[in-house]
């Protein structure tokens, strides 16, 4: 099994991609927009992914967050609030916006669970922080860690109860981040201890069974490395410090915040010691390159691989989902009642 998580080019298989995940064994796949039409193909796309591997528990990925970042989209699928709209409610009713956050994912994962998917990229724990770039935003769930942590828990419950594995990012935090790591390398360069403020909720959450690594350079650390490309971030901070002992995903690693070619960059996030380069955009020659270059998956990345996808309910417990949007939406509207 390569160790990587690959990208569809279209709403169904081409054959060069069918012939290639069959004979590279990719640990998963990420989808897209551009993968999605409705509910009817989204389900035959996962169905003919799973034949190609004849497991049922495949790692089927999604950045399904609600807010700005949603690849299942109206009219098909409904809009789904940002993180900061629990934020807010929080000020408010701190145990309503737990609960509302709950609520919100478990009815999300329903969404996902219909229609093949396993994996969705939230919570992001990320604290929010004053005059940091947009990137991150209202997409966070809040700039007081104890409340990132307990809204993140949440989410996670949520989603496992929708039949759904969650995924923490994006560790070791990318909320002080001054520059969109899409598009160029952020640099942190607060102290260790300021630094404590970012790792804490993932340290509250370390027993998630994934999570996603930042593309952020953080100088207390490594003065020269990205954490999704530093042996001591990773290993030091990420594995110690924090104590996350699950699936260790890198961001995507066709971001602009790394150098190199794509499968130099996998082979590098492998060898610093992430358990699965994650390649989103679907370059046949860039997915061949990671498959030539990246070692087969290690015995205790595969265990973690094993450890996450066991937490996955196959089609979810079929909750009532008209019955957690009312109690979300309910509870939401607190944060708009008068004072």
């Amino acid at each position: 099994m390569v160790p990587a998580i690959f990208g569809l080019a279209g709403k169904s298989l081409s054959d060069d991609e069918r012939a290639f995940f069959r004979d590279s064994d990719p640990a998963g796949y990420i989808l897209f927009g551009r993968n999605i039409e409705n509910r009817e193909q989204l389900r035959a796309l996962t169905d003919d992914l799973r034949a190609i591997h004849g497991r049922e528990r495949l790692l089927i990925s999604i950045d399904q967050e609600g807010g700005r970042v949603a690849r299942m989209k109206p009219p098909e699928w409904r809009a789904w609030p940002a993180g900061e709209v629990f934020d807010r409610l929080y000020d408010v009713a701190p145990i309503s916006a737990i609960e509302a956050a709950r609520a919100n994912a478990e009815a999300l994962a329903l969404d996902l669970a219909e229609v093949g998917i396993t994996v969705d990229c939230l919570p992001l724990l990320d604290v929010r922080q004053p005059g940091a770039h947009d990137v991150i935003g209202d997409r966070a769930l809040g700039s007081e860690p104890l409340r990132v942590a307990a809204l993140g828990r949440a989410v996670l419950d949520g989603l496992a109860r929708g039949g759904v594995v969650g995924t923490i990012k994006h560790i070791p935090g990318h909320g002080r981040a001054q520059a969109d790591s899409h598009k160029e390398l952020p640099t942190v360069t607060v102290s260790e201890e300021a630094l404590e403020t970012d790792l804490a909720p993932f340290r509250a959450l370390a027993s998630a069974p994934a999570g996603m690594t930042a593309h952020v350079r953080y100088t207390a650390w490594d003065a020269e490395n990205p954490a999704t490309l530093s042996p001591f971030v990773v290993g030091e901070i990420i594995r110690r410090r924090i104590g996350f002992d699950g699936l260790l995903l890198t961001d995507d690693l066709d971001m602009q915040a790394l150098s190199g070619t794509v499968p130099e960059r996998a082979a590098r996030a492998i060898a610093a010691g992430c358990d699965i380069a994650l390649n989103c955009w679907a370059k046949m020659d860039d997915m061949i390159g990671i498959a030539k270059v990246a070692p087969t998956i290690g015995e205790a990345a595969a265990g973690r691989l094993d450890r996450a996808l066991a937490r996955w309910i196959g089609g979810g417990r079929r909750s009532d989902q008209r019955a957690l949007l009312a109690k979300r939406d309910a509870l939401l509207a607190y944060a708009d009642a008068p004072a």
